[in-house]
Formats: structure tokens, C-alpha cells, sequence
């Protein structure tokens, strides 16, 4: 075959994505498989859903600063991007999710048994669908950073996580969005399981003040390549 058949592969490096288990990121340790992959039958759930459409999907969800109309405290920021393919192309119509700690350091979950204080006004989660140009955006507060009980004194930097569903429940991919010039980022064990620096530099959001509101909200850019060698690392 002609090598130009070949001109536009672009499979990402194993440098650029984490391992499975790691023991940086203590919890790959009890989740990670230790055996062969077993793929069982596959049926028509796995294979044709989800299914969004804007009936679903509101677009009041992609605003986590506001629980009934009660706003939260912390920095209000913008966060938008674009999902794409390894060829730059948008993914239009994906479902989007990020979730988040609150601007104390503290998730609304039932998990986290930290004493920081819990947000009336702020929702922890969102979601949105990507539009046809594949960008979506969210409203939310820069989160606080928090410590991770047991670790040594090792806090997590701001951070925000992203989930990505494609066309099936078997198509999800999870992320996470860090913050330029924090402290923390080169302390980060989760981070650091990404070998490449190059690679680890795809997970830090570019502040950009022309996607913020005018004397409310900073804006950030986070784009998501979802293959090839520009891939996004996939960090859990």
C-alpha cells in the first residue's frame, strides 16, 4: 500500500497516557484489573445508548455557581473549550460532565468526611452537551485545594474533573483540568503518573480573558483531543 494511506495516523505514545495502576495514585491499585480482560456478551443497552437530546440535558445544568438561584461563594469562573478528534475535527452532540471540590476544598458527597464546610449555593456537578463546533462551557468557582487523608501531608491542587460519553455507555472517558501556575500541579501525584511533560501539559487549562464575563467571572480554555498523538491524558 502507498505510505501516503498512512499520512494522517497518529496513535498517541504510551508516555502520554498513565498506566492502569500506579502506585503514585493509590487507588488504580484496587481498581486496576491484575488479570486478563474478560469481554462478556454485549447487548442492545451497551450497544446503543446513551441517547441525549435537549429534552435531557438542560441548559441550566451547566451552571454549578447557583443552587435555586442562591449564588456560591468563591471565585466565579468560565470554563470552555472544544471536544475534537486527532484531526482537529469537533464532536458535536457528547455529553459533557465535570465535577468539582467548592471553593473550602469540599465535594458534596457523602465520602468526603473532611470539616471543611459544605456550599448551600454551590451544585458540585454539571453537565452540558457539546454544540455542532463541538464547544461546550460551564459556570462554576475556581476549587479549593484539599488534603488527602493518610498521604503524608500531599494536597491536591485545584482541580476539576471531566467525564466524556460517547455514542454507548462503553465509550466514556474521564479527565481531569488543572490550573496554570499553581504550586501544587508539580506536587501532584495523579498528575505525575502521566509520564510526558508534554503529555501533562494537555491537562493544565489557558486562561483566556475573552471567554470570561466582563468584571464577574476569569474565563479558562480546556480543549479535549479525544485520540491520537495530542491526546488529552485520560487520568481517572
Amino acid at each position: 500500500m502507498p505510505n501516503d494511506i498512512y499520512a494522517g495516523y497518529a496513535p498517541y505514545s504510551d508516555e502520554d497516557q498513565p498506566p492502569s495502576r500506579s502506585d503514585l495514585y493509590r487507588s488504580t491499585l484496587a481498581r486496576a484489573p491484575t488479570r486478563p480482560l474478560y469481554a462478556p456478551p454485549r447487548t442492545v443497552s451497551e450497544l446503543t445508548g446513551p441517547v441525549f437530546g435537549h429534552e435531557d440535558v438542560l441548559p441550566e445544568e451547566a451552571d454549578l455557581a447557583h443552587v435555586d438561584g442562591k449564588p456560591c461563594l468563591g471565585q466565579l469562573i468560565v470554563v470552555t473549550g472544544k471536544v475534537m478528534d486527532e484531526d482537529g475535527r469537533p464532536v458535536p452532540r457528547t455529553l459533557v460532565e465535570i465535577w468539582q471540590a467548592n471553593a473550602a476544598g469540599k465535594y458534596n458527597h457523602p465520602a468526603d468526611s473532611s470539616a471543611a464546610p459544605l456550599d448551600p449555593g454551590f451544585a458540585g456537578c454539571g453537565r452540558c452537551l457539546t454544540d455542532d463546533e463541538g464547544r461546550y462551557r460551564f459556570l462554576t468557582i475556581k476549587p479549593g485545594a484539599y488534603p488527602v487523608p493518610n498521604s503524608g501531608n500531599w494536597w491536591r491542587p485545584p482541580h476539576i474533573h471531566f467525564s466524556l460519553f460517547g455514542p454507548t455507555y462503553l465509550t466514556r472517558l474521564v479527565s481531569q483540568l488543572y490550573f496554570p501556575g499553581d504550586v501544587l500541579n508539580g506536587r501532584d501525584r495523579i498528575m505525575a503518573t502521566v509520564p510526558s511533560e508534554v503529555a501533562r501539559e494537555r491537562l493544565t487549562a489557558v486562561y483566556d480573558p475573552a471567554v470570561g464575563i466582563d468584571e464577574v467571572a476569569l474565563g479558562y480554555r480546556f480543549d479535549i483531543v479525544l485520540r491520537g498523538r495530542d491526546a488529552t491524558p485520560m487520568t481517572g
